[in-house]
């Protein structure tokens, strides 16, 4: 005689002679969580268990239990929860008019007066050639 520990959303101990197989225990289970044993996916030391398999031969007595959940099919992308990109209209960009700065001739500004002031009175430039390398 055996217990087995059967973990999932409930715990459930089963007493078992070791004779059984994996498809009797899915059966017990399924009776104590009113669920199709067909459903149910039983898994030792996180390996899945064959509805073939003798107890016996389990390496632990602690067995993990899943029940698939209810529910459905989600329809549509989870990512794209909340986004309305596909109700906006798309609308195109519009042509910017540029704006081009006029400057007329002959008028002056009171800056450029004011830089006339700070501009040296003399300038003197080095006529002196640069020296060139000579190609050999």
């Amino acid at each position: 005689m055996m217990q087995l520990h059967i973990r999932g959303q409930q715990s459930h101990i089963l007493d078992c002679n070791g004779d059984e197989t994996v498809a009797q225990i899915k059966a017990q289970i399924a009776a104590l969580e009113n669920v199709d044993a067909s459903e149910l996916s039983l898994s030792c030391g996180g390996a899945p268990l064959t509805d073939d398999f003798a107890v016996a031969e389990l390496t632990s007595f602690s067995l993990d239990l899943t029940v698939p959940m209810l529910g459905g099919k989600v329809h549509g992308s989870l990512a794209r929860a909340g986004k309305v990109k596909g109700q906006t209209p798309k609308v195109e960009k519009q042509e910017k008019k540029r704006r081009r700065l006029v400057v007329r001739r002959g008028e002056f500004s009171t800056t450029d007066d004011s830089l006339m002031s700070f501009k040296p009175s003399v300038v003197v430039v080095d006529r002196t050639p640069t020296p060139t390398r000579k190609k050999l």
